[in-house]
């Protein structure tokens, strides 16, 4: 059972990540551009990647709150690390992400406000400290899952007494 929850967080977690990095590489891309074509862009992203980051954010948090309670040890403190970088993914998310992509529904791609460039930058701030700590969850996760596999190859085997 272990194996499995262990196997969707590194899944769900790995693909949320990923989501966060291409989100971060087109967020990058439209510094160079006006008002109007960020406004186009940001209406487009917002029609389906919240659901996006839903489905995969929300898995990710649930399966490796499941890994931590049932590892042990240091896996535990590896996997309790992971968790606290995705409290601080949602905590961004919830403070000041979602409370933006709320408000940039209602932008019009002719007429954006005035503050356009203001908004854009504090909410691609957020969605860096969020995809450091995603990319940060996701490796520490690797690293219990590499460390784990390793301490489990290295225990000997218990020997069963000859029967008679």
């Amino acid at each position: 059972m272990t194996r499995v929850v262990r196997g969707l967080s590194l899944l769900f977690s790995g693909v949320f990540a990923g989501f966060l990095v291409c989100v971060l590489v087109l967020e990058n891309s439209l510094r160079g551009f006006g008002a109007s074509v960020y406004t186009q862009v940001r209406l487009v992203e917002l029609d389906a990647l919240d659901t996006l980051a839903s489905v995969t954010l929300i898995p990710a948090i649930v399966t490796t709150v499941v890994l931590a309670i049932r590892a042990r040890g240091n896996d535990r403190r590896m996997v309790l690390v992971a968790v606290a970088l995705f409290v601080v993914v949602f905590a961004t998310t919830l403070a000041i992400n979602l409370p933006i992509n709320s408000d940039q529904t209602a932008w019009s791609v002719q007429n954006p406000p005035a503050d356009w460039a203001a908004v854009r930058d504090r909410w691609q701030l957020a969605h860096l400290i969020r995809t450091a700590a995603a990319l940060l969850a996701f490796g520490t996760l690797i690293g219990s899952a590499l460390t784990h596999q390793s301490q489990r190859r290295t225990q000997p085997t218990p020997v069963l007494a000859d029967r008679p």
